[in-house]
């Protein structure tokens, strides 16, 4: 594939997120964006989680590309990219850095590639993420260099991996014809989408974007998961569409142009979307979190308790979905010992922390 690619081209639980992980979160009061702060160029000691997430949180303010690939060397060295469900945030960011900078992004990958291969699948989803004119071509052209990941690689060039572009947001629902159809096999399997699901580590990958950025392109996308948080008849919706509306809620309150941002799109949005997102920015200006938490643990615990809405009849409410996070993070969120990691503090996957929580 990779070879046809650069011939045609030119070198171009389960996840029933039972609401358990919500809950905890949510119980526990979690932390996110930390308040803006000046972004430092890290010195040679890149050992301390509490000074990367300070250089992240703080990078949008004065961006510093040329210090990412040591930053990813650290990173990697310290194992954050051994577990997938939580490097979301990580992937964001490269990702984002990298389309910021279009004119280094070759070289910044080039530098990076020398990190532990296992971690090579973080840079190629990153890439693939970026949205970058030619991130295919930046794919193929470092294929050579990430042998474990070809086929990664190539799933990617063959259209077959969703990209960041492709994110599914469920705003459409089948209706009973539809849902008959599909029982009855009617019209035989339905060509399947190659996109991304609505989940708690996609907002992190959204989050992360955003700390690299700045950029309304990534709020624009948490913002329109915001009807999920409405959806009482599916528990991974319902899930995933509070931690968005959590989440814009509470680093909000300490984004101000953040808070701008989302001001400034409430007008034109659809039906759909605008009275939640209203809910959001009057949680913002009113500091008033604790009442959206209040509110998101009576959504939750209501569909334990009765099921969907369309189907009063839950299975596997004991099988809690696979842990993404380790009970550390967890902890982390509840003690506000932000420097243990920067899944804790940023997007959903503070949420899915639960989850790994719950089953020891």
């Amino acid at each position: 594939m990779v070879a046809g690619y650069l011939a045609t081209n030119a070198a171009a639980g389960y996840l029933r997120r039972i609401a358990a992980g919500l809950v905890l979160a949510l119980a526990l009061g979690t932390i996110v964006i930390a308040p803006p702060a000046a972004a430092q160029r890290l010195g040679p000691a890149l050992n301390s989680t509490g000074a990367i997430l300070k250089w992240i949180n703080g990078y949008r303010h004065r961006p510093d590309p040329e210090s990412l690939p040591a930053v990813v060397h650290a990173l990697s060295s310290m194992q954050a990219f051994k577990d997938a469900e939580s490097s979301g945030p990580y992937i964001g960011f490269i990702a984002g850095v990298l389309s910021a900078n279009q004119n280094i992004a070759e070289t910044l990958i080039l530098k990076m590639t020398s990190i532990d291969p296992a971690d090579h699948w973080v840079l190629v989803r990153a890439i693939a993420y970026s949205d970058l004119p030619n991130w295919k071509d930046l794919l193929a052209t470092f294929v050579d260099r990430m042998p474990t990941r070809r086929e990664m690689i190539n799933q990617y060039l063959d259209g077959k991996l969703p990209t960041l572009q492709q994110i599914d947001f469920k705003m459409a629902k089948p209706g009973m014809l539809d849902k008959i159809k599909a029982d009855l096999n009617i019209g035989g399997k339905p060509k399947k989408i190659v996109a991304l699901q609505p989940t708690p580590e996609l907002i992190d990958v959204l989050w992360g974007y955003y700390l690299a950025t700045g950029t309304y392109a990534p709020i624009e996308s948490v913002i329109k998961l915001l009807p999920l948080s409405n959806d009482h008849d599916n528990v991974d919706n319902l899930t995933t569409g509070s931690a968005a509306k959590f989440t814009l809620a509470s680093n909000a309150v300490r984004d101000t142009d953040l808070l701008a941002m989302l001001q400034a799109s409430e007008k034109t949005q659809p039906d759909d979307v605008k009275p939640v997102l209203h809910d959001v920015i009057e949680t913002a200006e009113t500091v008033d979190t604790v009442h959206m938490r209040q509110e998101s643990l009576a959504a939750i615990e209501e569909l334990k308790e009765k099921g969907p809405n369309s189907k009063r009849e839950l299975s596997g409410w004991g099988q809690v979905g696979q842990g993404a996070l380790s009970m550390g993070c967890v902890v982390a969120a509840a003690t506000g010992q932000i420097e243990l990691g920067i899944p804790c503090v940023i997007g959903g996957a503070a949420y899915t922390a639960g989850l790994q929580y719950v089953t020891h």
